[in-house]
């Protein structure tokens, strides 16, 4: 079978993934398809799997058997062809990993400037304009330690953003932040979910899931266990073990 070319077919292929740590299978036999444009929120307990999810699709993490091609081509295990291939998915953290010694600005353009070799000039254009998106842009010239947790967030999202990439993973962005700095991010992730960036982001926020979301993905003990609209799943809810973690979540 030969491979879709890019621009053809959904932009994520994830095809029966299996994934170990020790005796702990973590991901089992995930197959997972996202389209170019589309939002994909990964709910589930702590330990489903969602955060390791995330890592194989970026090859932070290696996995055992099956596949997985992003716009068409295979997923690289190492090399410059990874390299490259990272540059096109972005991923932002529960930490926000800036680089201390360097300014706001300096964090955002560094990617454009080392990796994909944009003039210093044009990357600092760029950077200016993705702090204005994220609404961050009257600390340019600041370090990362004299911001909020949310600013700092913000900060590795427009980071992420100059790299020009064709999918944003999010791993559990607002799980280290203040209750009221989480509102300024997710607003952030909704513009970019509006604006018809290809998103995976693995969240407790249900609040976001619902309004942003093309599709839940509900996982546990390391397997896809539904997907569905997210009107569907939260009202609607097809298995047991969903049914009980809603129950849990939205009691609150």
């Amino acid at each position: 079978m030969t491979s879709p070319a890019p621009g053809d077919g959904p932009l994520i292929v994830v095809d029966s993934v299996n994934k170990h740590f020790g005796d702990l299978h973590v991901l089992q036999d995930i197959n997972l398809s996202v389209g170019r444009g589309e939002v994909v929120v990964v709910l589930g307990p702590s330990g489903s799997g969602k955060s390791t999810l995330c890592r194989v699709i970026n090859r932070l993490e290696t996995f055992e058997s099956g596949t997985i091609t992003i716009d068409g081509q295979a997923l690289p295990e190492e090399g410059a062809e990874l390299a490259k291939l990272r540059a096109d998915v972005g991923m932002v953290f529960q930490s926000f990993n800036l680089f201390a010694h360097k300014t706001i600005l300096e964090n955002v353009t560094l990617g454009p400037v080392k990796v994909r070799k944009m003039p210093k000039a044009e990357a600092d254009s760029l950077g200016k304009e993705l702090l204005e998106r994220v609404g961050v842009q009257h600390q340019a010239a600041k370090y990362p330690a004299q911001l909020s947790g949310g600013q700092q967030q913000r900060v590795a999202i427009a980071r992420s953003l100059a790299m020009k990439p064709k999918v944003m993973l999010f791993d559990e962005p607002t799980s280290a932040l203040d209750p009221e700095m989480i509102t300024e991010v997710l607003d952030v992730m909704t513009g970019l979910a509006k604006d018809g960036m290809t998103m995976i982001v693995v969240t407790h926020e249900m609040g976001f899931a619902r309004k942003a979301a093309d599709r839940v993905v509900f996982m546990s003990d390391g397997q896809i266990l539904e997907q569905a609209p997210p009107e569907q799943f939260f009202t609607d809810p097809q298995t047991a073990r969903a049914k009980d973690f809603l129950s849990k979540i939205l009691a609150h």
